[in-house]
């Protein structure tokens, strides 16, 4: 993997101003010229991948995870405001850097012309490691779970019958994304419609409750009432950071930057149609669970909307685990469209290999890097301790997010005067930096240990770096035709060319 002269303007020591694209050439989708990724994402395209990836299992599952962390319903209403308006300032700096930026791969992306490659590559290193495969793996898991919770109402369902079914999810929605772009947005469109219909549906039977007289639980004089504990500053703390978690997704958009049609001003407006209508979203659903459910019962359940639907909906109960898995199926979809994308960049850029930055010359789609994120996630579906892994996921997410950021804040600095279609103003990305600072501190003391080896899993990134990056032109001879072997078995069986835009 010898260093790219793309990364030639990423190495930490530019002096010039950074040349963005230019913009006929960035947006120029008349041309079916070439092999590459074609620009067929639209803004409601972009609006269902964001939508789809934030609303998970999370919102259905475990919103007593902040109640009882907050210790009482308004202080709980309040950390859903408060994460939702958070996560939005991310959004929106995350949209300055991607109209800046304008390439795909999101934050690996940001870090690598803007800090250069080492940092790029830990980036990636931990994304192909841990992020990805155990994201996708978590939430093919919860589909399958909730896929079979009507045929074993009554008992658990066997594991190995869950974990096939997970594995089943994720190979039929990787020949999806293999088959076609457009299959791949259509199904996410379809997801997202359904997950909001299913939440649509709890809203409104929560607000029957409500006109009916019987949400007494949302009175004012009890709102505010403590559950539990008394409240403290860091159960505050501890409650954001799980609202933060039911959030995450929001940057998912920027991953797919040189695929979306006139990124300049629909990435900006997929985001800000997006992440109000989620925090809209989750806070109705929240007032719509306090409707119906006193705060002990939402405690003691352990998914939530099936309890409200047991007690609402009566024959029609079944709907919500079914939505459930709606829900996450489509999560799954958007994980491997956006997850291709980051390893087809890194490979691109000669951080992986070569091979994962073929396209496939009738489908215009990274069908190696699919496959390989593909497979990933299906060696997570062996492990029986998943819930580490999502530690190391949510930690190291944020120490990313905070390096891209403060990125932004330092070219802001270095470079005043680059052309920014989206200029923020500096306090907004200051700000969210302070907020990943004080997320990573409460990581560390909330699961120190998981932090440590997520820490220690990043660092050893750094002799693959210097291995197979940096000292990438002095390999021997019998391992540069190794290397090219198997990038010309992988064009065979997948069809596929390096991208050429010629």
């Amino acid at each position: 993997m010898a260093e790219s002269s793309r990364n030639a303007a990423g190495d930490g020591l530019v002096e010039d101003t950074p040349k963005r694209p230019s913009k006929v050439d960035a947006l120029d989708n008349s041309s079916d010229d070439g092999i590459r990724l074609k620009r067929t994402i639209t803004v409601m395209n972009g609006v269902g991948i964001i939508v789809g990836n934030i609303i998970g299992s999370g919102i259905f599952v475990s919103p007593k995870g902040v109640l009882k962390s907050t210790g009482s319903v308004g202080m709980a209403l309040i950390v859903w405001t408060v994460c939702g308006i958070l996560s939005t300032i991310g959004a929106l700096c995350y949209a300055e850097l991607g109209t800046t930026i304008l390439e795909s791969g999101g934050d690996y992306a940001y870090i690598l012309k803007i800090f250069g490659s080492l940092l790029a590559f830990l980036r990636l290193w931990i994304a192909v490691l841990i992020i990805y495969p155990t994201n996708q793996a978590v939430i093919a898991l919860t589909f399958s779970k909730y896929a079979v919770f009507p045929f074993f109402e009554t008992c658990d369902a066997p594991d190995s019958a869950v974990r096939l079914l997970a594995a089943v999810c994720i190979c039929i929605l990787t020949w999806v994304n293999c088959k076609s772009v457009r299959w791949a947005t259509l199904v996410q469109d379809i997801f997202t419609f359904a997950k909001l219909g299913a939440l649509i549906l709890i809203i409104i039977c929560g607000f029957v409750q409500i006109f009916k007289g019987e949400a007494k639980y949302l009175d004012p004089a009890v709102v505010m009432e403590p559950v539990g504990e008394p409240v403290s500053a860091d159960k505050i703390a501890i409650a954001a950071y799980q609202g933060f978690f039911a959030y995450a997704g929001w940057n998912y958009l920027n991953f797919i930057t040189e695929e979306m049609i006139n990124p300049y001003r629909n990435l900006p407006r997929a985001i800000l149609i997006s992440m109000p209508l989620v925090t809209i979203i989750y806070i109705l659903a929240n007032i719509a669970y306090f409707s119906a459910m006193s705060p002990t019962d939402l405690l003691n359940s352990d998914a939530v909307a099936v309890t409200l639907g047991n007690n609402l909906l009566g024959v029609m109960a079944w709907i919500i685990p079914i939505s459930v898995a709606m829900s996450t199926f489509g999560g799954v979809n958007g994980s491997l469209l956006v997850s291709s994308r980051c390893f087809f960049v890194g490979a691109r850029e000669s951080h992986m290999p070569e091979c994962l930055a073929l396209i496939n010359f009738k489908n215009f789609t990274p069908i190696p890097a699919l496959l390989c994120t593909a497979g990933l996630s299906l060696v997570m579906l062996v492990t029986s301790d998943i819930e580490s892994l999502i530690n190391y996921v949510g930690f190291a997410n944020w120490v990313w997010y905070g390096v891209a950021i403060a990125g932004q804040v330092y070219w802001r600095f270095k470079f005043p005067d680059l052309e920014r279609p989206i200029k923020l103003n500096i306090a907004l990305p200051i700000v969210f930096c302070l907020i990943c600072v004080f997320i990573l501190v409460l990581s560390f003391v909330s699961a120190f240990w998981e932090c440590v080896i997520g820490t220690l899993i990043t660092l050893t990134g750094i002799p693959v770096f210097l291995l197979f990056v940096k000292f990438g032109d002095k390999h021997p001879a019998w391992f540069v035709r190794c290397k090219r072997s198997i990038t010309v078995f992988v064009q065979k069986i997948c069809l596929a060319l390096p991208e050429k835009t010629d």
